[in-house]
């Protein structure tokens, strides 16, 4: 082979590689609050995905029997339990946190044992108004569940994990896809509209598939 049909050979072989490395990548995902309804409909889009393998971690696990596949794991545990979340995020590329309760504590342990176990990326549910970015009216309806997202999201965005928050508006069951997303600094837009748990579903999806997508970044999602 002349040298130059050599090269050329050679830097269509790299090329081909590198784009079916970037296409075909395998990640394993832990999602942690598997029962949320968010939790099911992002498990129910990625479980046909055979790139994707899914660990579902709740503390009655029986509930998600139904999602059980050749390329996902149902393990029962609390998130207040580091040792189960060490276990369960071995070999584990994305952490998504859907939880509900003493937020706090939960981003405390979820971030010792992210740093534990050597894990980096963190998509975090959080919610509108933790800036003080809507409305006055809007904070008010919101104001109870405010200062638990706002300790939370504090703890995550010191941490040197690579956090992605999604600050959610109002949800809704609504069959749809249809959002937008602001910055932190930015106003929420549409403060007052439900955005659907479909959308919210489709927003983690993309996160996960594009690891340089929301990297160290806070995104309100509204409804278009």
């Amino acid at each position: 082979m002349k040298r130059r049909n050599f090269l050329k050979f050679i830097s269509a072989f790299c090329v081909s590689f590198a784009f079916a490395n970037t296409v075909t990548t395998n990640k394993s995902i832990l999602i942690l609050g598997a029962n949320g309804r968010i939790a099911r409909l992002v498990t129910q889009r990625l479980k046909d995905d055979k790139t994707c393998f899914l660990r579902l971690f709740a503390r009655k696990i029986k509930r998600l029997d139904k999602f059980k596949d050749t390329n996902v794991e149902l393990i029962e545990g609390d998130v207040l339990d580091i040792n189960a979340l060490k276990r369960a995020m071995q070999g584990v590329d994305v952490v998504y946190a859907n939880l509900e309760g003493d937020l706090a504590t939960f981003a405390k342990n979820i971030i010792i044992a992210m740093q534990e176990s050597k894990v980096k990326r963190l998509i975090w549910i959080s919610s509108l108004g933790i800036y003080n970015e809507i409305p006055k009216d809007i904070y008010e309806k919101t104001s109870p569940y405010i200062p638990r997202h706002k300790a939370a999201a504090e703890l995550i965005e010191n941490s040197n994990l690579d956090y992605t928050l999604l600050r959610l508006a109002w949800l809704s069951n609504a069959d749809e896809i249809s959002y937008g997303i602001t910055k932190k600094g930015e106003r929420f837009i549409n403060a007052q509209e439900y955005v659907s748990r479909k959308s919210a579903a489709d927003l983690i999806v993309r996160l996960i598939k594009n690891e340089n997508f929301g990297i160290k970044e806070s995104f309100g999602v509204h409804r278009k």
